[in-house]
């Protein structure tokens, strides 16, 4: 899809479609009594009959509106005006694009002043209108024999302003909107892809692909290379599948060599039985998503090399499949981590963090600015935060606040949960430095304190995505997040960097 970004009112454009609010009680934004002018109280006329009354999740087609030059106007009901916040604005956007894939429009006008989000900028309205647009069309149809029915015809948007002096700063955001949907796209492929497609070794494939597109410099470790570092942890969770692990590594230097980068570390289990703690088998289907993490950071890194961001950024990600067989881990089992610190294994099933450690000690090497692992790591972060928000911890908490604002930001929320001391004691082993789980209670704290116990030489911040990285049910799927988070913290991160 096209975008486009234009200084007007409706009387000045043309097109195929107009996309015009009203407020609740049929209260016309500014677009929508400009309309009515023009039209001699057409639009008016229509409120009156009641086919419209602005209300949410609402939307009339009118054909043939007199004395306009756009072949249809499109009306979106924006709820109460005194109550038309973030939300109620990303709701009217999947009304209009739900709408517009339905009719067979090729174009269509959004007049972004009918959306007065209070403490927010036309180019923040541009970024959501972009990210929705794209969103609305995609689909994961590959893999059938005969596709899905295609979205509708629309092929361009363009979103008017009313501020020449914004102009500039809109189309920057546009790009930006435009990189990180296309980060979303490449992290929903990964994800919805089938395990038996989406293995480490087509996950490392990607990595390289990646690389070679946007000019990035790629490693793969084998087996064998993550033996020599000793990376025990990570290879006890392979030792049960017949897929080989990898450590995949991109390098994205946008910035100057003396520039310490940012590390993102994301979880890349390609599927996850539990292993010989085995995972009941109702939906066991969904962890083919246990990869997102890996997916989230490969979609960050597309998304800023599309935007030519000026900073250091490298992805580590590990991947292998957690399975069982006679050669797997078993409960009981003490593992050495790369690290040194040894590991007993409480439960196969708390895979993630085995993993994750190595990559984290790994990431020691680069003398990271900040290291972020990004994971889909504890059903208990499902539990206390449900299916819309992240889980955050860290060692550091202006590094959590500078993503927390990031969330904000960019609608992809997260919260911060406590990472105290006391949580510490409860991953006690009498037979090794640390066990893998600490129990029932505070899981999602717990996973986190035993990351922490990799990550004290440097500033560290760990995403728990187990609700957020895909949709269960009859939209089932991943949802790319949290790539708009990860990007709008690297953007703001350059920014600083610039100043």
């Amino acid at each position: 899809m096209d975008f486009g970004i234009k200084i007007g009112t409706p009387e000045k454009q043309r097109g195929a479609c107009a996309v015009i609010g009203i407020f609740e009680s049929k209260k016309q934004t500014d677009s929508a009594k400009i309309l009515d002018k023009i039209t001699q109280g057409y639009i008016k006329n229509i409120l009156a009959l009641g086919d419209m009354d602005g209300k949410t999740n609402t939307s009339l087609l009118l054909h043939n509106v007199p004395d306009t030059q756009f072949k249809r106007v499109l009306l979106i009901g924006l709820g109460k005006e005194q109550e038309f916040k973030e939300k109620t604005f990303l709701t009217a956007l999947n009304t209009i694009f739900s709408a517009l894939q339905k009719i067979a429009v090729a174009d269509a006008t959004v007049f972004l002043s009918d959306f007065p989000v209070k403490g927010r900028s036309n180019e923040w309205k541009v970024t959501q209108t972009v990210i929705a647009a794209t969103g609305s069309s995609y689909r994961f149809d590959q893999l059938k024999s005969k596709p899905d029915n295609a979205p509708g015809n629309l092929r361009k948007m363009v979103l008017c302003i009313d501020d020449r002096a914004e102009l500039a700063a809109c189309e920057v955001a546009m790009q930006q909107g435009l990189a990180i949907a296309q980060g979303m796209s490449l992290a929903k492929d990964l994800g919805n892809l089938a395990p038996n497609i989406c293995t480490p070794t087509y996950l490392a494939k990607q990595a390289k692909d990646l690389a070679k597109t946007h000019k990035m410099k790629a490693s793969v470790l084998e087996e064998k290379d993550m033996e020599k570092l000793g990376m025990g942890s990570l290879l006890a969770v392979a030792s049960g599948s017949e897929q080989p692990a990898k450590l995949i590594v991109l390098e994205y230097h946008g910035s100057g060599k003396k520039e310490h980068p940012i590390v993102l570390v994301g979880k890349g289990v390609t599927f996850d039985t539990g292993g010989i703690s085995l995972k009941p088998g109702a939906d066991m289907d969904e962890m083919k998503f246990d990869m997102s993490g890996a997916g989230s950071v490969l979609g960050t890194l597309h998304a800023i090399a599309e935007m030519k961001l000026p900073i250091n950024v490298v992805g580590i990600i590990p991947t292998t499949e957690n399975m069982p067989s006679g050669k797997a881990a078993k409960p009981g089992d003490v593992v050495t981590s790369m690290s040194g610190q040894t590991i007993e294994i409480l439960n196969t099933d708390a895979e993630g963090r085995l993993i994750l450690c190595d990559a984290l000690t790994y990431a020691e090497r680069y003398n990271p600015k900040a290291v972020i692992d990004i994971a889909t790591l504890t059903g208990a972060c499902v539990i206390a935060l449900g299916n819309f928000t992240t889980g955050l911890m860290s060692n550091d908490d202006a590094l959590a606040a500078e993503l927390l604002s990031a969330g904000e930001q960019a609608g992809d929320r997260a919260w911060q949960l406590p990472l105290w001391d006391e949580y510490q004691d409860l991953l006690r082993s009498n037979f090794a430095d640390i066990a893998n789980i600490g129990g029932r209670a505070a899981g999602t704290i717990t996973a986190a304190c035993f990351l922490s116990r990799f990550t004290k030489k440097y500033r560290w911040a760990h995403l728990d995505i187990a609700g957020t990285a895909w949709k269960s049910g009859k939209e089932k799927g991943s949802t790319g997040r949290p790539v708009p988070l990860l990007t709008q913290f690297l953007i703001a991160q350059a920014k600083a960097a610039a100043n």
